[in-house]
């Protein structure tokens, strides 16, 4: 890009923008992702400021993109889109709408401004500012919002990612605390949204039986309601045995729709009773419940009797197999479709601690998801805190 383009004034505001970029890549090193979404923060801060105040148009923010690039190849990651996405993370978080929505679920240390926030004294004090075309040190100027410290348990990308597909903040709040409880990867989020976790996750829980509810209280949070077994390509007419190999050849898709703290053991588990062996079709084990987790695959739709089976495996693997220091052992019910009023009466006096999952999605009311949030928040809170 020819600088002769570009008049000293115009080039005086880049190298600011410039400045914000280097003085966050240098403690980079300390805390990668913390000074990324920094310095994601404050050039969005900064850009947002010049284009709200039609100081810069759309053409500045493509010049902006090509002056760092050619002047400054080192720095990556600043194409035109992407310095836009920067401005709309600042916008976005920065909202009064955005703090009162975490203030409400949320203890306020997660509300409150990161302590690695930069002041400008401290820039300025240890900056090696760039010089601009005249000579004179450019300095970073105030920005007037913090960042809030929740903003810094997932990455820019998956904060890219919530942003662009989930238009509630209830949504974008769940998303975030997902993707730092699970360890979400790009691909990983990009899959949550489209199975739309935060519904099936935060659903009814009258598919769960009283004794699943009892014994393990955080269950509603740690299983999902609805999994998507897209991956596995099933034509229309399918059996339990294809459904489980599929489910085996693509272990890995399955485990992520679990969730991360299942370990797949075995297929066709045998469970040997009196004279006769039994199979529990997939068994697992859930680290953070420490207890086993029977899967049961139906091809049809649901049936009391189903759950009758389930129990007696249970009660097998509780006796012969669960050792002494685990919890007592989980048990799903996989099933293409369900009849929730028939779930709730089988459930109702199970005092197994058993569930139904089924393939599709199930809508809820915004009442019900928004009391399921709170429950999340708060169960990410005490996790947090442990």
């Amino acid at each position: 890009m020819d600088k002769s383009l570009i008049n000293t004034n115009i080039e005086q505001q880049f190298t600011e923008v410039v400045n914000l970029i280097v003085q966050h890549r240098s403690k980079a090193s300390m805390a990668v992702n913390k000074e990324m979404l920094l310095t994601a923060w404050h050039v969005g801060a900064y850009v947002s400021k010049k284009l709200k105040s039609e100081e810069w148009g759309s053409k500045v923010i493509s010049q902006l993109s090509e002056y760092i690039r050619s002047q400054h190849p080192e720095i990556k990651g600043y194409s035109r889109r992407n310095i836009y996405n920067m401005v709309m993370f600042y916008d976005e978080y920065s909202t009064e709408t955005f703090t009162t929505i975490v203030n409400k679920y949320l203890d306020a240390e997660f509300v409150q401004p990161m302590a690695a926030q930069i002041e400008v004294k401290q820039l300025v004090s240890k900056s090696k500012a760039i010089q601009s075309k005249n000579g004179a040190a450019a300095f970073v100027q105030p920005l007037a919002a913090q960042m809030p410290k929740i903003l810094e348990l997932t990455t820019f990308t998956n904060h890219i990612e919530i942003l662009c597909r989930c238009k509630r903040y209830e949504q974008r709040l769940f998303y975030i605390l997902y993707a730092h409880k699970e360890k979400l990867g790009k691909r990983e989020m990009q899959r949550c949204v489209d199975n739309d976790t935060f519904s099936n996750l935060l659903g009814n829980k009258s598919n769960m039986s009283r004794g699943l509810l009892e014994q393990y209280p955080d269950a509603p949070i740690m299983f999902k309601d609805t999994v998507f077994l897209d991956f596995l390509g099933l034509p229309k007419k399918y059996n339990e045995s294809k459904l489980k190999n599929g489910l085996i050849e693509h272990m890995k898709q399955f485990i992520l729709e679990l969730g991360k703290d299942f370990i797949f053991m075995d297929q066709e588990y045998p469970l040997t009773v009196g004279a006769s062996t039994y199979k529990a079709d997939l068994l697992f084990f859930h680290r953070g419940l420490q207890a086993l987790v029977a899967v049961e695959l139906k091809k049809t739709k649901f049936h009391p009797r189903d759950l009758g089976q389930l129990e007696f495996y249970l009660e097998a693997l509780d006796r012969d197999v669960k050792r002494s220091n685990e919890n007592p052992s989980i048990g799903i019910i996989l099933c293409p479709d369900v009849d929730k009023v028939v779930v709730e009466y089988a459930m109702s006096r199970s005092m197994s601690p058993t569930m139904v999952a089924e393939y599709k999605r199930i809508l809820i009311p915004q009442e019900k998801m928004q009391q399921q949030l709170r429950e999340f928040c708060q169960f990410f809170s005490k996790e947090d805190k442990s």
